[in-house]
């Protein structure tokens, strides 16, 4: 591998955004945050968007100063963000509106509408994705059914990732892995399903074209050159989608059989397969088939994830009440084991709102006391988390006849050691917890690869191993834990 070379990753969350700085020789990576910033919905005229020029405007800040930092040349810049989203362009290039966000309540009744159009089983045969409210899918079929004269005016839809790419490269694209995700892709070719867009008579004309995961797609255009005072550097189409990204700098060997989960606002869990699996059982257990590096297959479960600790938090801050995730924690710690137990993929707690009088209606309606304690609220939904990645576990191991030797979590959530620690009692095997830049290292080792550093995808993982201190979590109390799942899942 050749010398040192530095690259910079935009890595987008539903709840902040961040640029990062990456060095790669032929060991290590080295990684430096650059900068920082908050993201989340607005509201506009009773719907929910994103600010994308406040988003974009960051974004330039951000590569700006890594520039600056990097001190020489820099070999490329790729984006990843959350799946699904996306903007829409008119005959000019320019966004026609502020592009919706997923939670966005315009897709409630959207799928019943498809299924009378499509047969649900037609359309996962077809696309092979989880269903829900807040695919691309059903939030463009509502923009159709609803007349909407933004949709008729549109040239071209982008993916939110590849949208930051086109404003600074200008070249519209659709990433494989974040395509995927919208349940438009016909999962057996790695393009657009024309029976999808036939059966629900959805405009197929506005679609990128789809490109492979690690393509070189073009460089900084000389206006954002300018703007951010450094040459025409390379855009890379990395692991657009942030779980892509991540899954690929999955730190794990070849030699054993490994699960992964993506920890944050959301929980994806699932294992990296050659090809699509779509058959009766993926069906019933509602699990999805993303693209991933190397024409790779993420099968996995999204699960609702620490998105209920969020709302939590930002509820009680509302009443004024400060608490740090840190604390929380330690609050939870000191709670009652097994109160209480919450369905996490309860679709009451999908939007935005007061999250913990929605887990007390839902106690109450399943025979429950309410939680009127801080500390117990964040245990029952940490111990209904780990409970439900048992569950998702055992349905993998169900669907591809292999036994799971170990989890490996990634992301910011592993920083929640109590979880950690609760997976891996309630699965019953060992955790590899790291790296928590998992999205952002995966980022920059794509584009690395892309531009001919490093040369496969065994060779990258080896280098997040050599990077990154892990954490292992061995299961305890294994009997609580089995007899718990029991009362709750049998």
């Amino acid at each position: 591998m050749a010398e040192e070379k530095k690259y910079i990753a935009v890595d987008l969350g539903a709840e902040s955004g961040r640029v990062m700085l990456g060095s790669i020789s032929a060991e290590k990576l080295a990684l430096e945050e650059i900068h920082r910033f908050s993201n989340g919905p607005i509201e506009e005229n009773g719907t929910l968007r994103w600010d994308f020029e406040g988003l974009l405007s960051e974004v330039k800040t951000g590569i700006g100063k890594a520039v600056k930092q990097a001190g020489s040349g820099v070999s490329g810049i790729g984006v990843d963000s959350w799946g699904v989203d996306f903007g829409l362009l008119d005959a000019d290039g320019k966004l026609v509106d502020k592009p919706y966000h997923y939670r966005d309540s315009r897709t409630n009744g959207m799928m019943e509408k498809a299924f009378e159009l499509m047969g649900k089983r037609e359309i996962y045969e077809s696309t092979g994705i989880q269903f829900m409210q807040l695919n691309s899918l059903y939030q463009v079929l509502a923009m159709r059914l609803g007349n909407s004269d933004v949709l008729a005016r549109t040239k071209k839809l982008i993916f939110i990732g590849d949208l930051f790419s086109y404003y600074l490269c200008g070249e519209a694209f659709g990433e494989y892995s974040l395509a995927s995700t919208s349940q438009m892709m016909d999962m057996k070719t790695g393009q657009w399903s024309k029976a999808i867009f036939d059966e629900l008579s959805l405009p197929i004309e506005v679609m990128p074209d789809i490109v492979s995961t690690g393509t070189v797609i073009g460089r900084l255009t000389k206006q954002i050159a300018e703007e951010l005072g450094c040459g025409r550097i390379p855009v890379i189409a990395t692991g657009s989608h942030d779980t892509a990204s991540a899954v690929a700098a999955v730190p794990a060997g070849e030699n054993n059989n490994w699960a992964y989960l993506s920890s944050g606002t959301w929980s994806l869990m699932g294992v990296e397969v050659p090809e699509a699996i779509v058959n009766d059982k993926t069906f019933q257990y509602e699990f999805t088939n993303e693209g991933g590096v190397e024409n790779t297959i993420r099968l996995l479960k999204n699960i609702m994830g620490l998105w209920l600790i969020q709302e939590c938090r930002r509820q009680w801050q509302r009443e004024g009440v400060e608490l740090s995730y840190p604390e929380m924690t330690e609050m939870a710690q000191k709670a009652e084991p097994f109160a209480r137990h919450i369905e996490v993929d309860y679709s009451g707690f999908l939007a935005p709102g007061d999250m913990p009088e929605r887990i007390n209606s839902y106690l109450a309606e399943t025979g429950q006391k309410p939680i009127d304690d801080k500390g117990q609220m964040i245990r029952t939904i940490l111990e209904s988390l780990a409970l439900k990645y048992r569950v998702v576990m055992e349905r993998i191991e169900d669907v591809t006849g292999q036994e799971i030797d170990c989890l490996h979590i990634v992301g910011g959530g592993i920083q929640n050691e109590l979880l950690c620690e609760f997976t891996a009692n309630a699965i019953g095997k060992k955790v590899i917890a790291g790296p928590i830049e998992a999205t952002a290292s995966g980022n920059l080792l794509i584009q690395a690869k892309a531009a001919g550093q490093i040369k496969t995808l065994a060779e990258l993982r080896k280098i997040v191993r050599n990077s990154f201190e892990l954490k292992e979590y061995e299961p305890r109390e294994a009997s609580l834990w089995e007899e718990q799942y029991k009362i709750r899942y049998s």
